[in-house]
């Protein structure tokens, strides 16, 4: 039996994430509505989109330090404030047409859903400890689930016509609420007990030296991938679907709601597969599915075809960051210093890849500009051995290993996030 202070303990940080995935949700579904509201250009979008990624990039890099110095719940309230504020500020942004100010916020928005990644994990990875059952893979589903609540949202607000800015920041109230809430039922102390045991070597060129192993190179490619493919979605899809195919921009946000709930199922359902069939030959099978998916939303004439395809855009994108995580961290020896290594790869690939199809995208159009993708999938499914463990075959998971120092060193796969 679960003591009470546990049970909330637990539930708090499914909320949390909960919440988070509403939030990312909601900004993506309304994506359309907001560059319509900034009049910009798809290429003008990327750069807006590139607030997000350097705020998250930001907020992921100093993350750990700040759990290390201050503990887990503190470096949650600090996050929990700035990505709450971020949404009022792109909210107000999108309201008075404001591109510098949509791109503020969503680089607070990103900063603070940064910082909470790290302390969220070892705050979860604790829980683990404490009541020796899994509990990371549900965590990291419930910001799947809570990306798929969001897109719901955003889908119905924008059938309703109903203005962007108030949208978000009504979900800002509610993220406050209850971020609140989670963060006080939050321990003190332990997520700074775990950081420093996740600190792994204190040699600053560790994770440099670890890209010396071929096979983490390998990886490290199929992460990238893998995780490029998720955010190209996140970012792009429901622009994708309205400028590409001509849909309307309520079609646009309930594509993308196909998409977070594939996500949500194929992360849900994946471990019995790689249990059964290994992490190569599913990610191989995965990389394909995904290129399907892919490649029928590039060329296919049909809008319902390109609607219906982009389930399998994301039940083929679902594991890739986790499984490769997990092959990562095989070997024992410097297990954390390669999971991070590689965490931060797929991590730099989600965020800063996709904003950047916005560019080419400017020169030939959305749907040819995902071809980069289709064929950047072949490339993972080919280097898919490389996931194949090195000694006696091990339980193959769709998450980092048992919580750890390389679970607690890992950022969140996501959503999408990474």
């Amino acid at each position: 039996m679960l003591d009470q202070a546990t049970r909330r303990w637990r539930a708090a940080l499914f909320v949390f994430m909960l919440v988070a995935g509403v939030g990312m949700a909601s900004w993506v579904a309304r994506t359309p509505a907001v560059r319509d509201a900034l009049g910009v250009s798809t290429g003008g979008m990327g750069v807006v989109l590139f607030g997000l990624s350097t705020g998250s990039m930001a907020g992921v890099l100093v993350s750990g330090p700040l759990v290390r110095r201050f503990g887990g719940r503190a470096v949650m309230w600090g996050g929990a404030a700035v990505l709450t504020a971020g949404l009022a500020v792109t909210a107000g942004g999108a309201q008075w047409s404001l591109a510098g100010g949509v791109f503020a916020g969503l680089a607070l928005f990103g900063s603070g859903l940064g910082l909470a990644e790290v302390a969220v994990n070892i705050e979860g990875a604790a829980v683990e400890r404490r009541i020796g059952r899994p509990v990371l893979p549900v965590l990291h589903g419930c910001f799947s689930l809570g990306t798929v609540l969001g897109a719901l949202l955003g889908l119905a607000l924008t059938a309703a016509h109903f203005p962007v800015g108030a949208h978000l920041l009504a979900v800002a109230v509610l993220t406050a609420a209850a971020t609140v809430w989670a963060v006080r039922a939050v321990p003190t102390g332990t997520g700074r007990e775990a950081a420093e045991a996740a600190a792994g070597p204190r040699d600053r060129l560790a994770a440099l030296r670890v890209w010396r192993d071929g096979r983490l190179v390998l990886i490290g490619m199929i992460v990238l991938v893998m995780a490029f493919t998720e955010g190209a979605a996140n970012d792009w899809l429901p622009l994708l679907m309205v400028d590409g195919h001509g849909v309307s921009a309520t079609a646009g946000s309930l594509t993308y709601t196909a998409f977070a709930v594939a996500m949500t199922v194929g992360r849900f359902a994946g471990g019995p597969f790689l249990e059964r069939f290994g992490r190569a030959a599913v990610v191989r099978a995965s990389a394909a599915v995904a290129a399907v998916g892919v490649a029928l939303v590039v060329f296919s004439p049909s809008p319902l075809v390109a609607g219906a395809a982009v389930v399998l855009w994301g039940l083929g994108a679902s594991l890739g960051f986790p499984v490769s995580i997990s092959a990562a961290g095989d070997d024992p020896e410097g297990a954390a210093a390669r999971v991070s290594a590689v965490a931060t790869a797929g991590y730099l690939a989600f965020l800063v890849g996709p904003p950047s199809l916005g560019f080419l995208a400017d020169h030939v159009g959305l749907r040819p500009t995902m071809g980069v993708v289709l064929g950047l999938l072949v490339v993972a499914a080919l280097l898919a051995p490389a996931l194949r463990p090195r000694g006696p075959r091990v339980a193959a998971t769709a998450v980092p290993p048992r919580p750890d120092a390389t679970t607690a060193a890992a950022p969140d796969d996501g959503a999408g996030r990474p």
